[in-house]
């Protein structure tokens, strides 16, 4: 039997459709990114602080991204599900105190969640809806104290600078994982601790070993900066 040339364009089209389902959804891993405020404040972009005020001298979250085994990563996976304050309202005062905003202008911190949603937390719904997606970044960060296994092997927020594999040795002693760092630069072109990247499964629950670590351009002596 030979199939029209409209019916079968159609099911070409179901076809694609359905590989583009499945490549949204099916990811391998979660990034959970925290970031050093010192450093996002310490370049020429410079900061702005929440309404709140001066966020406490802690990694904040910067948010829980689905990525895929190969280095590529999901995005914007479904612009229907919009971003809705009312699932996290008893989630907010944790949210204003482990994910602040520093962008500018200062704002409550709602535009930057909003967008971490869209972009990222769509890319999860196979796996958690949006209260939960909140709520476990909120658990994940509980989980592991970057400022105090860092603190612990002598790595302080203090303007100095310390070795990479120091300050990478201090994370896993602590987490018991290996962790992705970033660096940016400040306006002295230093190199600084900016954004640790730990790896969890898909389901948000488990850290796990990274299968693949985002490109870096840290020098081998970095510095960590006062907030």
């Amino acid at each position: 039997m030979k199939l029209s040339f409209s019916l079968l364009s159609k099911l070409l089209i179901l076809q694609y459709l359905s590989v583009l389902c499945l490549s949204a959804d099916d990811f391998d891993f979660f990034y959970f990114v925290q970031q050093w405020p010192g450093s996002y404040c310490d370049t020429k972009q410079s900061c702005c602080y929440p309404k709140t005020g001066k966020p406490t001298a802690d990694f904040g979250i910067h948010g829980l991204w689905p990525n895929y085994n190969d280095g590529s990563w999901p995005s914007n996976c479904d612009p229907d599900s919009v971003f809705d304050k009312s699932q996290i309202s008893d989630l907010l005062s944790s949210m204003e105190k482990n994910w602040p905003s520093l962008s500018c202008p200062s704002s409550n911190g709602i535009r930057f969640w909003s967008h971490e949603w869209q972009k990222h937390g769509t890319c999860a719904e196979s796996e958690i809806d949006q209260r939960e997606y909140f709520e476990t970044a909120l658990k994940l960060k509980e989980k592991v104290n970057l400022l105090k296994n860092l603190k612990d092997a002598g790595i302080e927020p203090d303007d100095e600078f310390y070795s990479l594999d120091s300050i990478k040795e201090a994370i896993k002693q602590g987490s018991g994982f290996t962790p992705g760092i970033e660096c940016n630069k400040d306006s002295g072109h230093n190199s600084q601790l900016y954004q640790v990247y730990m790896c969890v499964d898909t389901s948000g629950s488990n850290f796990i070993e990274c299968p693949i670590f985002p490109k870096s351009k840290c020098g081998s002596q970095i510095q960590f900066p006062k907030f």
